[in-house]
């Protein structure tokens, strides 16, 4: 522990300041005889001013209310003093002058802000998201060297325009390599990000204020992209001499059949295949996106497909359940497969696991609870947006019936 230093204030005039008969008013804050003084911003008529005792004088109503103000500011400067000594900090005058001020303090940026989030959440989010988060650290920067000129932005700084602004460069920006501006789905998810690592810092008392209090994240309704089983069976139907697409094929009619994600296909491995006492197959995995546990019962076509890749090439030299091509390949091939079959969707690798939300289990009657827990869905509300889009089917579908019989009955 530091020893304790002599430490004394007064509050004093400068009569050299005097204008139209009023002074200012200064603390002096002194420490070992080292002084540090600093305007109070309040004025006093000369001869008001009780400078024995460094306050105003009288009983009027001014007075009062200017001596309150310095008890506060007594009050506050001793604050300083003690949390500096309780921090084991050097006292100088200087010390507790910025220590009242807050000058002291770590001025913390949003770059700051990125790094330490990252850097805690190493452990607890996949490379995946961790990624998603550097992509809205990017566009923030260019943002900010945008609007402001400069390549960070301090966080005690940030209020609600700031986020307003941000919203609007989103939905403005348009990357060289895109032909599109960016979605308002999109847009929101980057503005998610941000609101989660500010109140992060709000949390932690980095910042006073949380800027986001009045900002209402909104999503709209976006088409979820399906297979009829039309359209699944002319792709379970197709043939080629080119074997990456039978290949591709294979694994998208995989995720057809088990709900499962790009990147959690791509991790399994015989271990996650359990049998249970009856014989059946079970995959038994994780989400990587939300960490949920997953028992999926393996259909007869998803065992046929495993069984099909048991001794290929790639799978045993990557001890992998089944081949392995990038997303961006794999979306690639799966546009040729689409164009031989005549599907004019935008077939992505994704569309494979909202297929199996809608045509494989909910058309079928799989209750929606027993489809939220094969997805691996932390909310219900997740999986009633596939059972909406089901309903809208069978409703376009009846509508469609209606017309044949009426038109037959005419």
């Amino acid at each position: 522990m530091r020893n304790r230093s002599t430490f004394s204030l007064i509050f004093w005039i400068s009569t050299s300041r005097i204008k139209n008969d009023q002074v200012p008013i200064y603390a002096r804050i002194t420490v070992d005889g080292s002084r540090a003084n600093f305007s109070l911003k309040r004025r006093i008529l000369l001869n008001e001013w009780d400078s024995n005792r460094g306050m105003a004088k009288g009983t009027r109503q001014e007075a009062k209310l200017l001596n309150k103000y310095l008890d506060q500011v007594r009050s506050k400067i001793y604050g300083a003093y003690e949390d500096l000594l309780s921090e084991d900090k050097m006292i100088t005058a200087s010390a507790i002058k910025k220590r009242y001020f807050g000058d002291d303090k770590v001025q913390r940026s949003l770059n700051d802000l990125f790094v330490y989030h990252n850097e805690l959440s190493e452990h607890s989010l996949s490379k995946h998201t961790l990624r998603h988060y550097k992509v809205t650290q990017g566009y923030l920067t260019k943002f900010i060297i945008e609007k402001f000129n400069q390549d960070d932005y301090r966080l005690m700084d940030l209020n609600f325009p700031f986020i307003k602004d941000f919203e609007f460069f989103l939905k403005s920006y348009q990357p060289v390599d895109h032909q599109r501006k960016m979605s308002h789905n999109t847009a929101m998810k980057h503005l998610q990000r941000l609101r989660k690592m500010v109140t992060m810092a709000y949390h932690h008392e980095w910042i006073p204020r949380d800027p986001f209090v009045r900002f209402k994240s909104t999503f709209q309704n976006k088409r979820r992209e399906f297979l009829t089983q039309e359209e699944l069976e002319s792709i379970e139907n197709f043939q080629s001499s080119i074997n990456r697409l039978i290949v591709v094929k294979d694994i998208f009619l995989f995720s057809c059949y088990t709900g499962l994600s790009y990147i959690d296909i791509t991790k399994l491995t015989m271990d996650h295949v359990k049998m249970d006492f009856d014989g059946n197959q079970w995959i038994e995995t994780e989400r990587q996106k939300t960490k949920v546990a997953l028992k999926i019962p393996l259909l007869n076509q998803s065992r046929i497909i495993l069984k099909k890749y048991q001794n290929h090439p790639k799978t045993v030299s990557d001890q992998k359940l089944l081949p392995h091509y990038s997303n961006q390949k794999l979306n690639s091939y799966l546009k040729e497969i689409a164009d031989f079959c005549g599907i004019t969707k935008r077939l992505t690798f994704h569309v494979a696991r909202h297929t199996f939300a809608t045509t494989i289990t909910l058309t079928n009657g799989v209750p929606i609870e027993t489809v939220s827990k094969l997805l691996g869905h932390t909310k219900l509300t997740t999986t009633q947006i596939y059972a909406r889009v089901v309903d809208k089917k069978v409703k376009e579908d009846m509508a469609l019936l209606n017309t044949k019989l009426n038109t037959s009955f005419n």
